[in-house]
C-alpha cells in the first residue's frame, strides 16, 4: 500500500513538474527589447552571452546534482566517503573551480568594459544634435538646443491612453535616425532618471549637475521607457516615449514645431480682450496637462502634499495672491513656479481655476493681468 502510495506520489509531482515546463515555455518569448541602437545591440549580445554561460553552467551543475542525488542515495545503500577531502580532486577543486568562475566572469566583463567606455564616452570630433533632458516632479522637458524648441511630456491619464496607461505620454520625444545625439541631463527638483532600454542606457538627472550621454537610433519606431529613479508619491507617472523617424519626417516635425511656437508667441502677445468662455476652455485643457497630475481633475488634490483647489482660499480670494502663488511657486512644497509660460496660458489657468468646479467666482484675468503682476 505504501509503495502504490509513493508510486502515485511521484507520478503527480512529475506531472506538476511537467504542467510547470509548459508554462514556462509559454513565457520564453519575453527578454529585453529589440535594441535601436548600435551600442544597444552590444549590451543586448552581452546579455545574451551572460545567458547562454549562465544555462551552460546551470545544466552542469544539475546534472551533477541529480547524479548524486540518484546514485548516491542511502535506499541503494551507498556509503559516504568520508575520505573525499584527502584525494586528488578533493585538495585542488577549491582552486580549479573558482578559477573557472573567474575566467567566465573576465571573458564577461572584458566586452562589457569596451561597451560601457562607448556608452559614457561622447563622441568629440563629429557634430552631434544636442537634445537637453530635463526632469521634474513629475513630467520631461525636452530641450531641441540647435533648433529653439521646447517639449513638455506628461503622462496620457487613465481612460485616455487604452492598454497604454502610464506608458503613453502626451508629446512624444521625436528624434532622427542616423543621428549622433547628445543627451544633456538634469533635474528642477529631485533625482530622476532617463531609460529607454532601446536607446543603450539609463542616466541620472540630478539637480545642479549636467551629465551627458549619447546614442544613433538605427531604424524607425516608438520606443517606451520610464524614469527609473524613486523621486516621489507619482514616480510612476513619468513614462518616456521616443518616437524614431527619418531625418526627412525629423525636418518636417521641426518645420511644424516651430510654427507653432511663432503663433502662441503671436497670440499669446496680442492686445485681445478675450472672454471668460475662451479663457475657460482653453485654461481646462491646460490645467488637465500641467496642473491635474498633482491638483486632481475634479480639483481635491491629495491632502496635505497637494491641496485641494475646490473651495481653496487661494483660489477663491483677491486674484493678486492668486496670480502670484503661480507666477512665483510656494517654498518649501512641491508648488514652483509656473513664469515659463506665457500671459495667456496663465491667464487661462486662473480663469478656469476661479470658475471650475464650486469656484463659481465669475471672474475673468487677462494676459494684460498677468504681464502687469510678472
Amino acid at each position: 500500500m505504501c509503495r502504490r502510495f509513493t508510486i502515485v506520489s511521484r507520478l503527480l509531482l512529475l506531472i506538476t513538474g511537467l504542467t510547470g515546463v509548459q508554462s514556462t515555455q509559454a513565457e520564453y518569448g519575453i527578454n529585453f527589447p529589440t535594441p535601436a541602437a548600435d551600442v544597444a545591440q552590444e549590451i543586448y549580445d552581452i546579455h545574451m552571452l551572460t545567458m547562454q554561460i549562465a544555462t551552460f553552467l546551470l545544466l552542469v551543475v544539475f546534472s551533477i546534482v541529480i547524479y548524486s542525488l540518484y546514485f548516491h542515495r542511502k535506499s541503494r545503500g551507498y556509503q559516504a566517503d568520508q575520505n573525499f577531502h584527502n584525494t586528488w580532486f578533493g585538495n585542488w577543486s577549491w582552486v580549479i573551480v573558482p578559477a573557472l568562475v573567474l575566467g567566465v566572469d573576465l571573458t564577461i566583463a572584458s566586452n562589457a568594459d569596451t561597451v560601457l567606455k562607448k556608452v559614457w564616452d561622447v563622441p568629440k570630433d563629429e557634430k552631434l544634435m544636442d537634445v537637453k533632458v530635463t526632469g521634474h516632479q513629475w513630467w520631461w522637458e525636452f530641450d531641441y538646443l540647435d533648433h529653439g524648441i521646447k517639449v513638455e511630456s506628461r503622462f496620457v491619464p487613465k481612460g485616455k491612453s487604452g492598454d497604454l496607461y502610464l506608458r503613453e505620454v502626451d508629446n512624444r520625444l521625436v528624434l532622427p535616425t542616423n543621428t549622433k545625439i547628445r543627451f544633456l541631463h538634469t533635474s528642477a527638483d529631485v533625482n530622476h532618471a532617463f531609460w529607454v532600454p532601446e536607446l543603450a542606457f539609463k542616466k541620472d538627472a540630478i539637480p545642479g549637475y549636467v551629465t551627458e550621454t549619447w546614442s544613433e537610433l538605427n531604424r524607425e519606431g516608438v520606443f517606451r521607457g520610464q524614469c527609473a529613479e524613486l523621486c516621489g508619491t507619482w514616480h510612476s507617472r513619468m513614462p518616456i516615449v521616443v518616437e524614431a523617424v527619418s531625418p526627412e519626417k525629423f525636418q518636417e516635425w521641426i518645420n511644424n514645431q516651430q510654427a507653432l511656437k511663432v503663433a502662441a508667441a503671436e497670440e499669446a502677445a496680442s492686445s485681445k480682450t478675450w472672454s471668460q468662455n475662451e479663457l475657460f476652455t482653453k485654461g481646462k485643457e491646460l490645467f488637465e496637462t500641467k496642473c491635474a497630475a498633482c491638483h486632481q481633475v475634479n480639483g481635491m488634490g491629495l491632502p496635505p502634499a497637494f491641496p485641494p483647489l475646490n473651495g481653496s482660499p487661494v483660489v477663491i480670494g483677491p486674484i493678486e495672491g492668486h496670480l502670484k502663488i503661480v507666477l512665483n511657486g510656494k517654498p518649501g512644497t512641491a508648488m514652483q513656479s509656473w513664469a515659463a509660460l506665457n500671459d495667456l496660458e496663465i491667464a487661462a489657468i486662473i480663469t478656469y481655476e476661479r470658475n471650475a468646479w464650486d469656484n463659481k467666482t465669475g471672474d475673468t484675468v487677462q494676459p494684460s493681468d498677468v504681464k502687469q503682476a510678472r
